[in-house]
Parts: C-alpha cells; sequence; structure tokens
C-alpha cells in the first residue's frame, strides 16, 4: 500500500532522515516509535509531501530512494493531490479552525469530489465514532476540550475517506482516559477497513495495538517487528518502557 524506499530528507541544512524504508500493507496498523528529534514527524510530512525527500540529479531521492502509495510515484505531487489519492494526515497538536464550527471544521476534511459526494454519510460514521463531536457540533472549535479537538481532527481526515491515516502522536497531552479512549478510536478506525500509520510516544499502547513496528533512532531505523514482538525486546523495554 505504502512503500517508502531509502528516502532522505533535510530541514535547512540538517540531514533528518538517512536512507529510510517502510512498508504499510492494507490492513495494517504500523507504528513508528522513537525518542523526541528522531524524525517521526518529518516522516509523515515526507509521506504527504509537506517536506519532500531530497533529489539527485535524476530527479530521484538520493540514492534511489522513492515514495509509492497503491502504486503511485508520490514525487512532485502537492499535499492535496496525495490527499485526492487516499492519504490523510492529522499533524501534532490537534490542530482545527479555533473559529469554525464543530460541523463546519468537518465539512472542510471531505473537500475532495469524491469525499463531497459521501459527506452524509461519513459524518454519520463520524458521529458514530465521536459522539461529543455530534454533541457539540454548532459550537465553535475553540470552546472544546484538548481531547475534544483531537477528536476533531481524526473525524476532520476521516471525512476525506482515506484508505491510509497518517497520525502524528495522537495522544500527546491527554488524559490518561482520554489516551485509553484514543487508541480505542485507532482500533475501530482500522476496523473499519482502514489501514494507520501512528507516530507515538506512548510506546505501551502503541505497540498493544500495532502489528508491525519501527523504531526510528537519530533518523535511521533501528528496529523493525511485529508489534507483540518489540514489546519484550530488551532494548525496548530499557529505552521505551524503563523496565
Amino acid at each position: 500500500m505504502l512503500e517508502i524506499d531509502r528516502i532522505n530528507v533535510f530541514q535547512g541544512e540538517v540531514h533528518v532522515l538517512w536512507d529510510l524504508s517502510l512498508q504499510v500493507s492494507l490492513g495494517e496498523i504500523v507504528t513508528v516509535i522513537g525518542p523526541n528529534g528522531a524524525g517521526k514527524s518529518t516522516l509523515l510530512k515526507a509521506v504527504v509531501n509537506l517536506l519532500p525527500p531530497s533529489k539527485n540529479e535524476e530527479g530521484r531521492g538520493e540514492g534511489g530512494g522513492k515514495i509509492t502509495f497503491m502504486g503511485r510515484d508520490l514525487w512532485g505531487l502537492s499535499p492535496e493531490e496525495t490527499v485526492s489519492l487516499g492519504m490523510a494526515i492529522v499533524p501534532e497538536g490537534a490542530r482545527v479552525f479555533l473559529e469554525m464550527t464543530v460541523l463546519d471544521n468537518l465539512k472542510m476534511g471531505s473537500y475532495v469530489a469524491s469525499a463531497r459526494a459521501q459527506r452524509k454519510e461519513t459524518l454519520e460514521e463520524v458521529f458514530g465514532l465521536f459522539p461529543k463531536l455530534q454533541e457539540r457540533m454548532h459550537q465553535k472549535a475553540r470552546t472544546l476540550s484538548g481531547g475534544e479537538r483531537q477528536m476533531l481532527a481524526i473525524g476532520r481526515a476521516l471525512m476525506s475517506k482515506p484508505a491510509l491515516l497518517l497520525l502524528d502522536e495522537p495522544s500527546l497531552g491527554l488524559q490518561p482516559q482520554l489516551v485509553i479512549r484514543t487508541f480505542d478510536a485507532v482500533t475501530e478506525i482500522h476496523r473499519r477497513g482502514v489501514a494507520v500509520l501512528l507516530v507515538e510516544q506512548n510506546v505501551q499502547f502503541s505497540l498493544e495495538i500495532s502489528h508491525r513496528a519501527y523504531v526510528l533512532e537519530n533518523g535511521r531505523v533501528v528496529l523493525e517487528g511485529k508489534g507483540s514482538e518489540l514489546l519484550g525486546n530488551e532494548h525496548i523495554k530499557k529505552f521505551y518502557l524503563a523496565m
């Protein structure tokens, strides 16, 4: 479904991602964990071309690296074009339009023509997943709690009818009970047929729900495997689970 093959990404002069490869198959939840500054958010930005990988003289990524989605090469596409192919990203920090209502925020997510045609049905699905959003649909987003804004950010992404949902630290700053609800929502989204690429610092919860996971450190993949296997890995226990 998504294949990242040996990409290199820079922020200014800083080399952030080094020859990074990663895959997400249909029907998977794949998690990327790692310390702050490892390049996790940069990875998601690269996938949707908010921060495109570097190119060599042939127009490919350094070392021939590339990103493909559903067999389509993503080089040169705008972020809007990647969304139209069936991807949606929820950036870190529950970024919503604060002065717009909950309902208008959700409608903004369905600007792709194919999604607009299914807006009514998708709204019902989002409200079924997050009943609080239906209760507050006529309130301005600035009146929502942090957890409700995160629900809204995820719901808005789902309005584009993605085949692949990219989530950047969805549990960041949430109270423990809301963290559990957020991960429950991720598993329900997956159950409804959406593949998920999850960047997350809550290692325990994210590995428990993941089919596979990658450990990113200093811009490089240092470990990969099944989520359940990585939970028992000594490196993960020592450096991420404090065991």
